[in-house]
């Protein structure tokens, strides 16, 4: 099977969408989603259960988008996470199974006692 490859990229700034174009499909993925999905050790850990659940990611926003080389895309998120390389497969899979990753994700958080909200509250010391 061949490596899908992107035939157009675009980042909306205003509605923090990732424009994907693979041949006749294409895809729209929020930052939010792509930053809780990262391929980061920090996310995906360094094996199966190591993943660490992502909270508090509603209003990130995609800060900067370079390519790496011809194979993928390196994203730096508002919140200063950037060591995630998401290779063209690794995307076209993201797009493919948006629906169902986000389900997934949103159960997760849920089970979790988590939020896509970030965590906001004030602590008060009381002398």
């Amino acid at each position: 099977m061949n490596q899908p490859i992107p035939s157009k990229i675009k980042l909306h700034k205003q509605s923090q969408l990732l424009e994907l174009h693979f041949g006749d499909e294409q895809f729209l993925l929020p930052a939010e989603f792509l930053r809780v999905q990262s391929p980061s050790a920090e996310v995906k850990g360094h094996g199966p259960g190591q993943e660490v659940l992502q909270f508090g990611k509603k209003d990130v926003a995609i800060n900067q988008l370079e390519r790496a080389g011809n194979y993928a895309l390196k994203l730096v998120f508002s919140d200063g996470h950037g060591t995630g390389i998401y290779t063209w497969s690794y995307l076209y899979e993201l797009g493919k199974n948006h629906e169902q990753l986000w389900n997934d994700y949103l159960r997760k958080l849920h089970d979790a006692g988590k939020s896509r909200e970030i965590d906001t509250s004030v602590v008060k010391f009381i002398h």
